[in-house]
């Protein structure tokens, strides 16, 4: 009967000890969750629709003052801009018919050895100003596009893709933008790169790649196209969510 009885007890012991064992390593993986799923930025302005599809899988919709996490792929409807501010206080602004994915952003105050921002353009346009990342350690902050990798240098550019879907684009010359990536510097300078070449652009310079087979080219003011936004959006007051952008007034400086 004591064998029996030790048995038994030796058995609830290790039972005991698997079951706290597992319950460790669950609250483990949701921690880890947790910290994957920590906010990286801010929607401060919101003109129309904006949704966003997170790293999980699940869609919501967003407003002012909602949370960027990362992983989040943020998707304008076609009369939505919005302006994200970011934890080192690095702002985007994301044109209307757009999708942007929020690959990384890692901001640690004491060791900027770990930044690192990797931001995805898969279709329409953005306006990016760097934040405290890309003013020291610039290396660390990318964009990927369609046509080649953006490095930045203490930036205000702007980057728009056109696909057939740029008719409604504001131009210089008045003309629809062809099909291919176009960038301008309003501030600092910035790299475009692609298998067929580079290019450096300058403070009032504007790019321009037709695909990934061709190399970027500097183009006159004239055949640039600015990334503009309402004055609802670049002013720095919140915009009322319920306005809506309109073409007659815009401002492509995020003040």
């Amino acid at each position: 009967m004591k064998r029996v009885i030790n048995t038994t007890h030796r058995r609830g012991r290790a039972m005991f000890r698997l079951t706290r064992q597992f319950l460790f390593l669950l609250v483990m993986s949701a921690c880890g969750t947790c910290a994957y799923a920590q906010a990286v930025g801010t929607v401060t302005h919101l003109s129309g629709v904006l949704t966003v599809k997170h790293a999980d899988g699940s869609v919501a919709a967003l407003a002012v003052k909602s949370s960027i996490l990362q992983g989040d792929t943020l998707v304008t409807e076609a009369n939505t801009y919005t302006r994200v501010k970011f934890v080192d206080d690095g702002e985007m602004v994301v044109r209307p018919s757009s999708q942007v994915v929020v690959k990384s952003y890692v901001y640690d105050v004491d060791h900027p050895e770990k930044d690192n921002v990797a931001i995805r353009l898969v279709n329409g346009g953005l306006r990016s100003v760097t934040g405290l990342i890309g003013k020291r350690n610039h290396d660390a902050v990318s964009f990927e596009t369609p046509m080649g990798a953006i490095a930045v240098r203490g930036t205000n550019f702007g980057a728009v893709f056109c696909q057939n879907d740029c008719g409604s684009v504001p131009t210089p010359n008045g003309n629809k933008p062809q099909n291919g990536l176009y960038v301008d510097v309003s501030q600092g300078a910035i790299v475009l790169s692609n298998p067929a070449g580079q290019q450096i652009y300058q403070t009032g310079q504007f790019g321009y790649v037709a695909n990934l087979n061709t190399p970027p080219v500097v183009v006159p003011p004239t055949q640039g196209v600015p990334v503009t936004m309402p004055l609802s959006i670049s002013k720095n007051a919140p915009a009322n969510q319920s306005s809506r952008a309109t073409s007659g007034t815009v401002d492509c400086v995020v003040q």
